[in-house]
């Protein structure tokens, strides 16, 4: 018999072991360590209580992980094993999801979806959410090696960024990160980037000085720096300026997400 109940911390071993096999053979294959797991849900905010899975005797065999940030829930995973599969689970979890979150002072839930999972994507619809926008994810490595000042933050440059970033390339989700990062940069323009995995979650150039090469620079420097190929998440494709400047500096598109909100 399947039941569900609210996660706890301790739930964390269990969750894990879930969630590398429900993404086993996911359109992008995850199979994060327990340690990057838990980054990975620090950052973005994640609440036990405020998440729920489902139960096989004493296995879990589904999820939905749920993080919390003002009146905004996020959803920073939801599985299925591959054994217990329609069967409703994901259905049932998600509408648990919006009671708990709804309970808690949300107004509305966030998502994001890799745009080829359609039958995903049909489920989230079904759920209540529609479509925001597209995010479109890179990755960049150089042969060209370039060096920048070490600063201490990018807050005063906060006010140059073109389009709201999105769940965890947030200010909110990059301060609860316990990773080491580097910043680079200087008045003119900055980026964050964390060596342990090359993600770069943050790059601004000052508008007064873009088509300088500073983007570029910084694009070279942080792949220096993280000593491996940089991923870029989640750029909202909107902005064509961004888009371009990453074609020309040589950064590859990976995958396309889409980001979905329902109101709760």
């Amino acid at each position: 018999m399947i039941t569900t109940r609210t996660l706890t911390a301790s739930d964390f071993d269990a969750l894990h072991a879930a969630f590398v096999e429900a993404f086993s053979d996911y359109v992008v294959k995850l199979a994060p360590t327990r340690e990057q797991l838990a980054e990975m849900l620090a950052r973005r905010g994640w609440i036990p209580e405020a998440s729920v899975a489902a139960f096989d005797g004493e296995r879990m065999v589904a999820f939905t992980v749920n993080a919390i940030d003002g009146d905004s829930g996020y959803d920073s995973g939801t599985g299925v094993v591959p054994s217990h599969r329609r069967r409703g689970l994901a259905r049932r979890l998600m509408d648990e999801s919006c009671e708990l979150l709804r309970a808690r002072g949300c107004t509305r839930y966030v998502l994001e979806v890799i745009d080829a999972n359609a039958s995903a994507y049909a489920l989230y619809r079904a759920c209540g959410f529609t479509l925001v926008r597209g995010l479109q994810c890179w990755t960049f490595a150089s042969d060209v090696s370039a060096d920048a000042p070490r600063i201490a933050s990018c807050a005063r440059l906060d006010e140059e960024r073109d389009i709201a970033p999105s769940w965890q390339n947030s200010d909110a989700s990059l301060a609860r990160t316990r990773d080491p990062r580097v910043i680079l940069g200087d008045d003119d323009a900055c980026a964050i980037v964390f060596p342990s995995n090359g993600d770069l979650p943050r790059l601004v150039v000052r508008r007064d000085a873009r088509r300088r090469g500073r983007g570029t620079q910084l694009l070279r420097a942080a792949h220096a720096s993280a000593g491996k190929p940089l991923r870029i998440m989640n750029v909202d494709e909107r902005d064509r300026g961004i888009a371009t400047f990453l074609e020309a500096a040589g950064a590859r598109p990976l995958i396309r997400q889409l980001e979905l909100v329902c109101v709760l």
